[in-house]
């Protein structure tokens, strides 16, 4: 009996400890993703989909879509795309990155990778002036614009609901990257609930209206993440920042 009782105790007490049964180290697809893309220079991944199934015990569920590079010359890259299939992911995970479809929620840039969400194409293509350049608007607004030969990265990156602003993406620059999440202006909103999400996935739009139980437990979870990133500067799955460009562009 005593040697039972003692048993449970240390076995209890390795709970405590290593967090026995806790998903608070769950390993993510993202983790696995970055590591199976560690000779990458530069790749990104975009949370593309989201779903949860189950009445009492619920599953949930993501798709992203991950750009790599294929080097066409020593100094060309064409940027490639692949969509993965459902992954399952915990209910932490999900929850965290309720607000973030059509985003990126992970990225390496020259080598130096980051977990932090941004919108997409920020940390390796806008603002880089391989792919693009600014221009001004007649009203004289400057915006991004992809070069004739990578006019497709505006579809590729969902971009397509709205131009990016050279003001918006220096305030980006600036304060946000690497540091907080950066949803866009009042003029050019980006994440679960925007239209440029709308327009870059329409099979999600059409679940989100169509489905109330799927919209009500996004918009629950979107309310508790947004509450959790605002009382804190960082967050748990982040692991540093990559070297931010300037607002004028600049190459690798």
């Amino acid at each position: 009996m005593l040697k039972n009782s003692l048993f449970i105790f240390l076995a209890f007490s390795v709970c405590l400890l290593t967090g026995c049964g806790s998903k608070q180290f769950a390993t993510t697809p993202i983790d696995d993703f970055i590591k199976k893309m560690d000779k990458e220079k530069n790749f990104t991944i975009i949370l593309y989909d989201m779903d949860v199934e189950g009445s009492w015990s619920k599953d949930y569920k993501h798709k992203y879509k991950i750009i790599t590079e294929t080097k066409v010359n020593d100094s060309t890259f064409k940027p490639e795309e692949k969509t993965t299939d459902w992954m399952p992911v915990d209910e932490n995970f999900f929850e965290m990155h309720a607000n973030d479809m059509g985003m990126e929620i992970a990225a390496k840039t020259d080598g130096k990778v980051t977990k932090q969400t941004a919108p997409p194409g920020y940390s390796n293509y806008v603002g880089n002036k391989q792919y693009g350049n600014w221009q001004t608007n007649s009203s004289g607004g400057s915006f991004w614009a992809f070069y004739g030969q990578y006019a497709f990265m505006s579809n590729m990156m969902g971009l397509m609901g709205g131009r990016v602003s050279r003001t918006g993406y220096s305030n980006y620059n600036s304060t946000y990257r690497g540091v907080r999440p950066y949803y866009g202006t009042s003029t050019a909103k980006y994440g679960t609930f925007s239209a440029a999400n709308k327009a870059a996935n329409p099979s999600f739009a059409k679940k989100m209206s169509s489905n109330s139980s799927f919209k009500s437990k996004v918009q629950s979870s979107a309310s508790r993440s947004t509450t959790a990133k605002n009382t804190r500067s960082g967050s748990r799955y982040s692991s540093g920042s990559s070297r931010g460009r300037s607002s004028g562009g600049g190459g690798k």
